[in-house]
């Protein structure tokens, strides 16, 4: 067994993603991965380069000098982020690239990556920002400047574009970077003791580790997890070197990149949203890797103060634009809320990367929630616009934007979609846990037996799966998990037309059935799936009194499009009668009307002693991740509602 292989393995209870070769996707999904992979992946590489990010990687062009101002002080510019950039971009490519070959677009990313082997230095090391704009001020503000988050997202194109065109230039590059990473930090004589002040290259450094089969880099993974938050903090060590005065820190507090206190110490989740969700994204990678369960209080600790009482309907968490991340308990407003794309994104990964100890619905739910509405809802149905923040209201003057000074948002969101069906599964040494319902086809490994898999569904639309085992070369025992979704009213399940009691193989959520297969078995899930009110706890002010409105994984909400202005004056009954209907200008799904009123004022008058009257019509909801793609207008979510 090679060294790969070994990784990958790991022990009967760890689970992990299938390879993107292994899963082919249609369905809901596959018509978005199509149009990322025709239209998208050109038009970020066409952008990063009108944005002059080529120009600061290829030493052979002139140095393009600071573009884009500084920000905190002269401290941050988001140029320095361009590399990042670049590595989602790859990384986007390369999903692309294995749906659709492309010869243009795989020269368009060996031109970059030529660029990168031309910078990288002698040692090792690659920051386009250190290399050309800042020279000689390597490592020296770990906290501010994303050195290491840019090596993380780089080694995650890299990867990608390994596995998706078998080429290994760029991994071997990047590889050659985390060597001379794994040389600077440490807690050996002579290493820095710090850890990224933007959170991802633990993760990456997982994902690099599971690659190449070398377990040094999930050491040094590890490392960085061990390390933050220790005492003496490292950003405040930093900070003084560089002769910064005590406090001087423009947030004020270490709570906005989680080196508070060490990582199994916390319990809360603060700072900047998508530092935390990519740092917890990490240390769950570490404990699936290192089985240390050390990290399991902590990490369940965050999952409750999350999902419990920060997280909005939509998957979306960061109310704040102040911090692009969290404030106080509950604090859920609509209109204002930030909701960056990315931290729904990472709530993905993190969700995802929770199912590492085996299947739990408590993860699995938020991660299709969060998929489906508050990471979804940030691209256009035609892949060309972008949405950064995602409100849950609009006054018809939020829309997306082709391009923005820190479009970290669309590659993101990008390689998150043409990804999908390494979400999809969950793979042990004997058991396959289906954590995500969408029309696909899975070749994996399990008990020692080459199985292949398909589900056919048209799931979100309706609640149908049926999944087929193909012919085996032998019967195999193993387990196949199934999740009941948290939302469903209801569900049967069959195999090969036998029902199956659902209690009796239930497990965190899953059905669990462990059996000798043979092959060709046909199982057939049912979920029941019917809109339903969703209310808030009463601690959230802006939702007192309103409901939301969803069907399956999908939450809906009012537009202008289909309601006219004024939405705040739409009043749903106590209990309405929905009607679900086809709409053929969002993609072909399905709309949600039901009776409702309208309270109109007859006169312009801010107050007056009489309340408004109230006309009765129709109430048309549409999925959340589909507003703003027609004509502008007003859109909301928590929709007020008569009282029983």
């Amino acid at each position: 067994m090679n060294k790969q292989s070994s990784i990958a393995a790991g022990s009967a209870a760890s689970f992990r993603p299938p390879q993107l070769r292994q899963v082919t996707v249609g369905g809901f999904f596959g018509p978005r991965i199509d149009t990322i992979a025709t239209k998208t992946a050109h038009m970020l590489f066409d952008r990063c380069i009108e944005a002059g990010m080529l120009d600061q990687v290829d030493p052979d062009r002139p140095n393009p000098g600071i573009r884009i101002p500084f920000q905190h002080g002269n401290t941050v510019t988001t140029q320095m982020f361009w590399d990042s950039d670049f590595g989602k971009s790859i990384e986007t490519a390369a999903y692309a690239l294995y749906r659709h070959p492309d010869a243009e677009l795989e020269r368009r990313v060996d031109d970059v990556i030529d660029a990168y082997a031309r910078l990288q230095a002698e040692d090792g090391y690659l920051n386009s920002w250190y290399q050309r704009i800042q020279p000689g001020e390597r490592w020296t503000n770990l906290r501010d400047r994303h050195e290491l988050y840019n090596a993380g997202h780089l080694m995650e194109g890299a990867v990608a574009y390994f596995q998706a065109t078998g080429k290994r230039r760029f991994l071997d590059i990047l590889s050659r970077y985390a060597d001379h990473i794994t040389t600077v930090f440490g807690t050996g004589e002579g290493q820095l003791r710090g850890y990224p002040g933007h959170p991802e290259l633990e993760l990456a450094l997982v994902k690099l580790a599971r690659a190449t089969g070398e377990r040094r880099y999930l050491a040094l993974a590890k490392y960085f997890v061990d390390q933050r938050g220790q005492t003496p903090n490292y950003f405040e060590e930093e900070a003084k070197v560089r002769g910064e005065a005590d406090g001087a820190f423009w947030f004020g507090t270490q709570e906005y990149n989680q080196s508070h206190e060490p990582v199994r110490d916390q319990r809360r989740i603060v700072g900047h949203a998508v530092r935390a969700t990519y740092l917890y994204s990490g240390m769950a990678d570490v404990r699936t890797e290192f089985a240390d369960e050390t990290l399991t209080p902590a990490l369940e600790g965050l999952w409750s103060h999350l999902t419990e009482k920060n997280l909005y309907v939509t998957g979306g968490l960061g109310p704040s634009a102040q911090n692009e991340g969290l404030t106080f308990d509950y604090d859920l407003p609509n209109a204002s809320a930030y909701a960056e794309t990315c931290a729904s994104v990472a709530l993905v990964f993190w969700a995802s990367r929770m199912l590492g100890r085996g299947p739990d619905r408590r993860f699995s739910d938020v991660m299709e929630q969060a998929l489906y509405n508050g990471a979804l809802s940030g691209i256009s149905l035609d892949g060309e616009t972008f949405f950064y923040e995602n409100p849950l209201e609009s006054r018809g003057d939020h829309h997306r934007w082709r391009w923005h000074r820190c479009p970290c948002c669309p590659p993101n969101l990008s390689r998150l979609i043409a990804s999908i069906g390494t979400y999809i599964y969950g793979l042990a040494k004997d058991e396959i846990a289906v954590h995500l319902y969408c029309e696909s086809e899975a070749t994996v490994e399990v008990a020692s037996r080459t199985v292949t898999l398909t589900q056919r569904t048209a799931y979100p639309r309706d609640g149908r799966v049926e999944i087929e085992f193909g012919a085996l070369e032998a019967p195999a025992r193993f387990a196949l998990s199934l999740r009941i979704p948290g939302w469903a009213s209801g569900a049967t399940l069959a195999v090969d037309g036998e029902a199956i009691d659902l209690d009796a193989h239930m497990a965190e959520g899953y059905v669990r059935l462990e059996r000798e297969w043979r092959g060709g078995e046909r199982i057939v899930l049912a979920i029941e799936m019917v809109p339903r009110l969703i209310f808030a706890h009463p601690n959230v002010g802006n939702d007192q009194g309103r409901a939301a409105l969803a069907r399956g994984p999908l939450v809906y909400c009012l537009e202008g499009a289909d309601n006219g202005s004024f939405l705040n004056g739409a009043v749903l009954p106590a209990e309405p009668a929905f009607r679900c209907e086809a709409i053929d200008d969002l993609g072909g799904f399905v709309r949600i009307a039901c009776g409702g009123r309208r309270e109109r004022y007859e006169t312009g008058a801010l107050y007056r002693s009489t309340p408004p009257s109230r006309e009765e019509g129709t109430l048309t909801f549409v999925p959340y991740y589909a507003w703003d793609n027609r004509e502008p207008g007003e859109m909301l979510v928590w929709v007020r509602r008569e009282a029983e």
